[in-house]
């Protein structure tokens, strides 16, 4: 049989490659769920008002995102490993829509005070990206950080938010979707923090996103694969 090359990709900071020092339970917070609930969760997320695109792999994944985003537009991510595993942070170097990057202005500004004050207006970009922490089975869907420049842009500030989750961040319900935040996602961040910046994590900010009031403002795209933490 051929060997099929995959395009995600396991990273240095792939769940895989911190589970042993994180000690989390993979079996109970990052499994695959069946496809009647994984059917049921999106029914659950688009009562909420949110747009569901179901993909199959990443590739079909990173084909939909970059579909999403029209050509010149001004886009900012923040730090997503789903996101790194997909082939994202590629594509947008190769940046074949010529979409302003804001990451990249920011990354490229040495004065400090400038470089906050761009942070500040990325959340309010016209197509923000990220990832999430944890979908609940009744369509909440929860995202935490340690400051809020991930999850800054969710609420209002950007223009369109464009989420993107494997499908092992579902769990049955709000609360264990909290507890995943803590329990899962924060000892594998903060290990992923350890070893790329030398300090550790800690969740500061949670945000639940339970009903969207602007149509077609937020696009989930789920992924029926196992990426990210």
């Amino acid at each position: 049989m051929a060997q099929v090359t995959r395009y995600t990709h396991v990273t240095q900071y792939s769940a895989a490659n911190l589970m042993a020092d994180a000690g989390v339970d993979q079996n109970q917070w990052s499994r695959i769920p069946d496809g009647a609930t994984i059917d049921r969760t999106v029914k659950a997320i688009e009562q909420r008002n949110i747009r569901v695109i179901l993909a199959d792999t990443g590739e079909e994944a990173l084909d939909a995102l970059i579909d999403l985003i029209p050509a010149g537009a001004e886009v900012m991510n923040g730090y997503s490993t789903t996101l790194v595993e997909l082939g994202y942070n590629r594509a947008l170097e190769e940046n074949r829509k010529g979409w302003r990057d804001y990451h990249a202005l920011i990354t490229a500004e040495n004065d400090t005070e400038r470089r906050h004050a761009l942070r500040r207006k990325s959340v309010a970009a016209d197509y923000f990206l990220s990832g999430v922490q944890a979908i609940a089975e009744s369509g909440e869907i929860v995202g935490c950080d340690k400051t809020g420049s991930r999850v800054g842009a969710w609420p209002h500030a950007a223009e369109k938010l464009i989420l993107v989750s494997g499908a092992n961040k579902i769990v049955p319900t709000l609360d264990d979707a909290l507890r995943r935040c803590r329990e899962y996602a924060l000892p594998l961040e903060n290990q992923r923090a350890r070893r790329a910046y030398g300090s550790p994590s800690k969740i500061g900010k949670y945000v639940i996103l339970a009903d969207e009031v602007e149509e077609g403002r937020i696009t989930l795209v789920l992924i029926r694969e196992e990426l990210g933490y």
